[in-house]
């Protein structure tokens, strides 16, 4: 590991996001090993998250609660006591919480989780840097049935359909923090020359949205836009 990789690099708290199966856990824990610094990965422990996938009266909101408390809590812990000690890279950032929200609650719903996330929202720092892996359908179907779980399975066509849609929305809208789309469905993050490609745009970024296409993805013979 270059020892240069993690020298005079600005970006102190860098979260990564993306749909699942993205890649982004793998990417955060990658860029810790090149970059330096302290992994935070979200919390998954949910016990509505069954009711939900089943489609329970009510739990939709229960769940998504429980989500954005957990990360509300984890994240006001890492800002007491982390933010400025050592470099975080985060495998999710907190506002997408309302991604999710916005795809499951109703009218009604959303009302009250509103109102709860813009109090907790107040005090979330925001990071430095955002990485966001947007990939397309079929490769999150493809995935999804390779490596996905037994609830992941059952999720169905439209409901993806509308995640992704809504992912691509809110980061092309998104002005919290210097932003690198990485164009993903092609990414190997298994290959050095991959890795080495994110790493040099995340140190060369220099404008608040950067859109990159990676050397292997087959469309593009990756060229920056």
């Amino acid at each position: 590991m270059p020892d240069s990789d993690k020298e005079d690099l600005p970006y102190k708290h860098i979260a990564v996001e993306g749909v699942m199966k993205s890649g982004k856990t793998l990417l955060a824990n990658l860029l810790s090993q090149r970059l330096g610094g302290r992994v935070i990965t979200d919390k998954t422990d949910n016990p509505y998250l069954n009711d939900f996938y089943e489609e329970k009266e009510g739990s939709a909101l229960l769940s998504q609660l429980v989500f954005l408390v957990n990360r509300y809590h984890q994240q006001v812990k890492l800002a007491q006591r982390d933010l400025f000690e050592e470099r975080l890279i985060c495998d999710y950032l907190f506002e997408k919480d309302k991604v999710y929200a916005y795809q499951t609650l109703t009218d009604d719903e959303l009302i009250v989780y509103d109102r709860i996330f813009g109090i907790l929202s107040e005090r979330v720092p925001k990071p430095d840097l955002v990485l966001y892996l947007q990939i397309s359908l079929p490769t999150v179907q493809r995935r999804i049935a390779k490596l996905g779980s037994h609830l992941e399975k059952n999720i169905s066509e439209r409901y993806l359909v509308d995640l992704i849609e809504a992912f691509d929305y809110f980061f092309f809208n998104y002005q919290q923090a210097p932003l690198l789309v990485i164009k993903a469905d092609s990414l190997d993050l298994g290959r050095e020359e991959d890795l080495a490609e994110i790493v040099h745009q995340v140190r060369q970024m220099k404008s608040r949205q950067l859109y990159y296409v990676p050397l292997s993805d087959s469309e593009g013979a990756g060229r920056k836009k």
